[in-house]
């Protein structure tokens, strides 16, 4: 009952989310755009309900709207802005579009209405149902709904989700008939060619500018570092309140655990931390083995390091060794480390896999296997690497994003884990230890580069996002940071697989370090066949000193699906790297550097 009471509550809230106060304009235009269209708002904030609704149940049924890059629903709902802004632009021009639809042949009428309401019913809809996505990323009470409420309880999770959504609703119709109100005594505003319509048109393209480019985002962050009005911390502190202070929330509130404010709860507090959401599997459980566990069997004794990471990512390879540190050095004086392991690629989702890497790089702390992003989406992640640090109280204290801040992490683990100490009277003190993990410099100047065609933009000698099979001549000229292929091969959504002998990738990048993601064949029977690559730097056989961990002799050899290293040399440089295929069936999946 608490999460039906706070879902209802953080859907009236979340219009003065920082992330929806720029598209208040949006509802309010929409609704205000014809005067005396009492049914505009209820149309408007009906589509968009209902797109809420229909939104949140796509992205648990299907994760693979989680490998579409969030920007794709902003250019979306972009595009409908724009054109709902030119319908007021130029009503004109809008009417005669819109007499060529069957049943529509009265010109005077739209021409005197323009966007009025004959005719306007399925714009009105499509306006409502293009900010469902956009409104659903605006506050941690719906992804705590999407990912752990739902798939535990269907029914509840759809309950909690309507709760959400008609305090939603509410909160925009209020807004929406306050607005109505007074331009319905400005008759200057009623006139479809009149300023005033032109100014909301405009709006809405400028909105859908801001959208595109993200200046909506930046608008957001303004707005959070001014500490003017954070609903994150208004929905939580809700929460605690009706939530028992000393106990779990209820059984269909499992998610989140509030404890109490205790003294000596540090002032950085981001609010209650998230359960482990339908995991898919464990390794190095604290159990013993892959038995399954839950964060809560750790609150109130541990200190709890979370950091979300994919075993084939070069960013978070790079902070493994800190991991291995801390937890050798703070294990033993109460911390735990918890690695979400969300996958990029769907190999990854494999727990053999990830075990085999697991091994590769001597972690010896709990993994979960977070393969439908369920724990992922709990949090709001959107980063790999991401260290969230949980106190003894169950409260997230500190998070940090991307590699870099060992030092300020290492502190901040240290401090929490005295707190601890101080909260269950010990009598020990932690100090913080003397690192033996190398500082890394990253000075690579060429991005990471995809091949597959659901994000291969930096493709130079073929069709980007188009999935299809070609033979490919690599040109004479190269132009630096874009892939280009040499023979016959697949493209398909996440990688490129080589299908003739001699099928080659070149490209011209600028860094130090090189590291290209591959899998190998399969044969008939499942079992990983080697794939075998010449390298060549410069038009020439890559020499020893500036071979990769992964050559050998000249030759990167496929064996497993991971991360390979294939160029390293002492600084950075312009160089030119082909990869020559000397068997068929290996796939590539992208290049990275450092």
């Amino acid at each position: 009952m608490t999460l039906f009471i706070v879902s209802f509550i953080a859907g009236i809230l979340t219009v003065l989310a920082p992330c929806i106060l720029p598209l208040l304009p949006v509802i309010l235009g929409g609704a205000v755009a014809e005067a005396g269209n009492k049914r505009r708002p209820f149309i408007i904030i009906g589509s968009l309900s209902i797109s809420v609704f229909l939104f949140t149940l796509l992205l648990k049924g299907s994760t693979a709207l989680i490998t579409i890059s969030p920007s794709f629903w902003s250019y979306v709902s972009a595009l409908i802005f724009i054109l709902f802004g030119l319908t007021l632009l130029f009503p004109e021009s809008w009417a005669r579009l819109v007499l060529k639809i069957p049943g529509h042949n009265k010109p005077d009428r739209w021409i005197t209405k323009g966007y009025g309401t004959g005719g306007s019913f399925w714009t009105d809809v499509i306006v409502g149902a293009a900010l469902g996505p956009v409104f659903t990323t605006c506050s941690p009470t719906f992804f705590v709904i999407l990912a752990t409420v739902l798939p535990q309880s269907f029914a509840m999770g759809v309950v909690d989700l309507w709760a959400y959504i008609i305090g939603l609703a509410l909160s925009l119709l209020l807004i929406s008939f306050i607005g109505q109100k007074l331009v319905d005594r400005l008759e200057w505003a009623s006139d479809p060619k009149g300023w005033f319509k032109k100014m909301l048109g405009v709006l809405f393209i400028l909105l859908a500018l801001a959208i595109s480019f993200g200046w909506d985002k930046q608008v957001e962050a303004d707005i959070l570092h001014s500490g003017f009005f954070d609903v994150t911390n208004v929905e939580q502190s809700i929460h605690q309140f009706l939530s028992s202070p000393s106990q779990s929330v209820s059984s269909s509130d499992s998610s989140i655990v509030v404890a109490p404010n205790p003294p000596g709860v540090p002032t950085h507090d981001e609010g209650p931390y998230v359960e482990i959401a339908n995991p898919a599997g464990f390794i190095n459980s604290p159990n013993g083995g892959n038995v399954p566990f839950k964060l809560a069997d750790m609150v109130g004794k541990k200190v709890i390091l979370i950091d979300f990471v994919d075993y084939s990512c070069i960013n978070c390879e790079r902070t493994f060794p800190y991991l291995n540190d801390w937890y050798k050095k703070y294990k033993d004086q109460g911390l735990e480390i918890v690695a979400i392991h969300t996958p990029e690629f769907s190999f990854e989702k494999d727990i053999a896999n990830v075990t085999a890497a697991v091994k590769q790089f001597g972690l010896q702390f709990p993994i979960v296997l977070d393969n439908d992003y369920s724990t992922w989406n709990a949090y709001g992640n959107e980063y790999w690497p991401h260290k969230y640090l949980i106190d003894i109280h169950g409260r997230v204290i500190y998070d940090h994003i991307g590699e870099g801040g060992y030092d300020e992490t290492e502190a901040e683990i240290v401090q929490a884990l005295n707190q601890r100490s101080q909260y269950l009277r010990l009598t020990t003190t932690v100090n913080e230890a003397t690192s033996s993990v190398p500082t890394y410099t990253v000075s690579a100047q060429s991005p990471e580069t995809y091949f597959g065609a659901m994000r291969n933009e930096y493709f130079g000698n073929g069709v980007p996002s188009v999935i299809y099979t070609e033979t490919f001549s690599i040109p004479d000229q190269l132009t630096p940071n874009q892939f280009y292929l040499g023979g016959q091969w697949n493209i398909q959504k996440e990688y490129i697989q080589n299908i003739s002998v001699g099928a080659q990738i070149s490209y011209v990048f600028n860094a130090a370090k090189m590291y290209i993601i591959a899998v190998p064949s399969m044969n008939s029977s499942g079992i990983p066949t080697a794939i075998t690559a010449q390298i060549l730097i410069d038009g020439k056989p890559i020499t020893k000193s500036q071979s990769g961990t992964d050559i050998k002799n000249g030759i990167l050899t496929i064996t497993n699906s991971r991360l390979y290293n294939i160029f390293s040399d002492t600084v950075a440089g312009q160089h030119r790297i082909d990869i020559i295929f000397q068997k068929v069936g290996g796939q590539a999946f992208t290049f990275t550097f450092g």
